[in-house]
C-alpha cells in the first residue's frame, strides 16, 4: 500500500522556486509566450489591415473608373503625370517601397530583426499602401496583393518589437503568406504560397503556430469581408481525354508568355544595357514614358487599366472577348512594373492569364470556354511567379472550380518547365537582390 501511494505522488514536489522557474519559461513575462501573443496578434491584425487595404484599392479603382469614363482623353495626360510624381516621391521619399513588395519579404528574411526598420518598417509600408492607392487612381496595372505581403510582414514585426522578442524569418514568411491568404480569401493558397515562393529553402522550419497565424488572418478578412470568392463560383470542369489535349499546349503557351514578362522584368531590374542605363539615369523621365504606353493602351482599348479584375471574370464566365486583350494587358502590366512604382502584379497577371486562354479558346473552340479560361489562367500565374501549387490552389479556391484540379495540376507544371526555357531565375527572387543590395550598401 505504501508503494503505491508513493507512486500516486509527484516525483518532485513543486516547491515556491520550481514555480518561479515555471513562470520565467512559459509565464506572461517569458519569451515563449511572449512570441506566440505576437505572432497570433498579429495575424488578427493582418486580417483587418488586409481588407482595409482591399477597401480602399477597390474603391480607387471605381473612382478612375468613373473618371475615365467621364473624360475619356484626359487620362492620355493625368496618367504619365501620375506615374512620373509617384515615381519621384517612391525614390525621394520611401525607395524601399517601390515594385511588388514580395521582393522585400524575400530579401527580409536574410537579416529579419534589422529588416523592421528597413524593408518591412512601418514607415515603407505606410508609404507603400498610399502610393499604390494612388496608383490605382491614375490607372496603373497594378495589383493589391504584392503589397498586402509586405504591409503584414511588417505588422508581424511591429507586433514582435511590440512586445520585444526577436523576429525571425519563418515569421516573416507567416506575416506575408497571411497577407495572400487574406487579400484572396484563400488560406490554402496563402500556405502553400509561404512554401513555395517566399520561403528561400525547403528545409525552412515553419511552425504550427506559423501556420495557424495564416489561418487566422484569412479567416478574419473572411469574417469581415464576408464568405466571398474572388470570381464567383464557377465550378468549371474538363473530360479526362480533352485535359490530355489542351493542358499540354496551354502550360507551353502561357508559362512561356509568363517567363516572357518575368525576363523583361528582370532584365530591366538588373541588366547593365545601355537602355537600362539611361532609365536609372532619369527614372522619372522612364516613369512618364510608361505611364503614357498604359494610357494609350487604356484610352484606346478600355479594358486595360487598373487589376483587369472586371474583363478577366467576364472571360471566365464564357463573355466573347477580344484576342488582343492578353498581349496589350501583358504590355499595360510590364510597363507599369519597370516604370518603378509601388504595386503588385498578382491581379494584373491572372488578368493577362485569362487573355492567354481567351486565345485559347480560339484553338480549341469545341471545349468548355470557362475551363480552357481558367487554364490559361493558371499556366501564365505559374509561368511569372514559377509557383505551380499555389497558382492551382488560388484559381481553385477564387472560381470554385475543383473538379478542374488535374487538368489544373498538369497546366502549372508544364508552365514552370516551359517558363524556365525563357526566363531561368525565379521572379521575385531575383527582383529581391536588388532589396538585399541596397540594404548592404547602406549598412556599409
Amino acid at each position: 500500500m505504501a508503494g503505491l501511494f508513493n507512486r500516486l505522488l509527484p516525483s518532485k514536489r513543486w516547491t515556491p522556486s520550481r514555480y518561479r522557474a515555471l513562470l520565467r519559461a512559459r509565464g506572461p513575462r517569458s519569451t515563449q509566450f511572449r512570441t506566440r501573443g505576437a505572432i497570433l496578434v498579429g495575424a488578427i491584425l493582418i486580417g483587418i489591415v488586409a481588407t482595409l487595404f482591399a477597401q480602399a484599392a477597390d474603391w480607387a479603382a471605381e473612382v478612375f473608373s468613373r473618371f475615365a469614363a467621364t473624360w475619356h482623353w484626359v487620362p492620355l495626360v493625368t496618367t504619365p503625370l501620375t506615374f512620373m510624381g509617384l515615381v519621384w516621391l517612391t525614390r525621394r521619399y520611401a525607395p524601399l517601397a517601390r515594385g511588388s513588395g514580395i521582393p522585400q519579404v524575400i530579401a527580409a528574411q536574410a537579416n529579419p530583426n534589422d529588416a523592421t526598420r528597413t524593408l518591412i518598417s512601418i514607415r515603407t509600408v505606410a508609404a507603400k499602401a498610399v502610393l499604390t492607392i494612388g496608383a490605382v487612381l491614375g490607372g496603373a496595372s497594378v495589383g493589391r496583393e504584392g503589397p498586402t505581403v509586405q504591409l503584414a510582414a511588417a505588422v508581424m514585426g511591429f507586433t514582435h518589437r511590440l512586445v520585444r522578442v526577436p523576429l525571425r524569418g519563418g515569421v516573416v514568411i507567416a506575416g506575408g503568406a497571411a497577407g495572400v491568404a487574406a487579400a484572396f480569401n484563400t488560406p490554402l493558397a496563402g500556405l502553400l504560397f509561404a512554401i513555395e515562393e517566399l520561403a528561400s529553402a525547403y528545409e525552412q522550419r515553419v511552425t504550427l503556430l506559423v501556420l495557424a497565424a495564416i489561418v487566422i488572418a484569412g479567416m478574419v478578412a473572411q469574417s469581415v469581408q464576408g464568405d466571398y470568392i474572388y470570381f464567383g463560383a464557377i465550378g468549371a470542369h474538363m473530360p479526362l481525354l480533352s485535359a490530355l489535349l489542351v493542358a499540354p499546349v496551354a502550360g507551353i503557351a502561357g508559362g512561356m508568355t509568363g517567363g516572357l514578362f518575368s525576363r523583361i522584368l528582370l532584365a530591366m531590374a538588373v541588366s547593365r544595357t545601355r537602355v537600362t542605363g539611361w532609365t536609372r539615369a532619369h527614372p522619372v523621365a522612364f516613369a512618364g514614358v510608361c505611364g503614357g504606353v498604359v494610357a494609350a493602351l487604356g484610352v484606346v482599348t478600355g479594358l486595360t487599366w487598373g487589376t483587369g479584375y472586371a474583363p478577366a471574370r467576364a472571360m471566365i464566365v464564357g463573355v466573347d472577348a477580344p484576342l488582343w486583350f492578353g498581349p496589350a494587358k501583358l504590355v499595360a502590366t510590364a510597363a507599369t512594373a519597370i516604370a518603378g512604382l509601388p504595386g503588385g502584379i498578382f491581379a494584373p497577371s491572372l488578368a493577362v492569364g485569362a487573355g492567354v486562354g481567351n486565345l485559347l479558346r480560339e484553338v480549341f473552340p469545341g471545349e468548355p470556354a470557362s475551363a480552357i479560361v481558367i487554364l490559361g489562367m493558371v499556366a501564365y500565374f505559374a509561368g511569372v511567379v514559377r509557383a505551380p501549387l499555389t497558382a492551382v490552389i488560388i484559381l481553385s479556391e477564387t472560381t470554385a472550380s475543383r473538379g478542374l484540379m488535374l487538368p489544373m495540376f498538369a497546366t502549372a507544371f508544364i508552365a514552370d518547365a516551359a517558363s524556365q526555357w525563357v526566363c531561368r531565375e525565379k521572379l521575385y527572387h531575383g527582383l529581391s537582390k536588388t532589396f538585399a543590395m541596397t540594404e548592404t550598401a547602406r549598412s556599409t
